[in-house]
């Protein structure tokens, strides 16, 4: 058969956690709500879990003004940009850079998993991560597009 290159699962499984993410931060920007909200909350009768007032920065955050859902939607839109690749960072060597890939979807993860709709997202990001991580640790490189240098993505 041949071996799994770890590098190009992770940029599959990366891409379509990144999507997510963008599609999770958009519906987040609609229906508000932070995830942990269970934790330590209140059950009200008419209008459910209410977040404890230890939470109040990330009510804030995330309820009143959804600045982690827009921080998720600009993150995973710089992961895509990257691991699609746009043609500006093809010549780059941000584009080969596993390691900083880990760090972006670890902070992506990081901020999904606040509210509600981002869950998948920051699961998805954690195993896309993870493999990496996996490719880093065989020694894998992703290899240089000579061809391409200079070029800008022109055909």
């Amino acid at each position: 058969m041949g071996n799994l290159i770890w590098h190009e699962y992770a940029r599959y499984v990366a891409i379509t956690a990144s999507i997510y993410g963008i599609w999770s931060g958009f519906w987040g920007l609609f229906y508000r709500k932070f995830f942990w909200d269970f934790v330590g909350g209140v059950m009200r009768d008419p209008g459910g879990f209410q977040a404890p007032p230890s939470a109040a920065i990330f009510v804030t955050l995330i309820i009143r003004a959804p600045i982690i859902q827009i921080i998720t939607m600009i993150i995973a839109m710089f992961m895509v940009a990257l691991d699609y690749p746009l043609p500006l960072f093809k010549a780059l060597a941000i584009h080969r850079s596993l390691p900083l890939r880990v760090i972006v979807l670890v902070l992506q993860a990081s901020f999904a998993i606040l509210y509600y709709q981002g869950t998948n997202a920051a699961i998805w990001s954690l195993i896309a991560a993870g493999c990496y991580t996996r490719a880093i640790m065989l020694g894998e490189t992703m290899a240089e597009a000579k061809e391409n240098r200079g070029k800008g993505g022109r055909a």
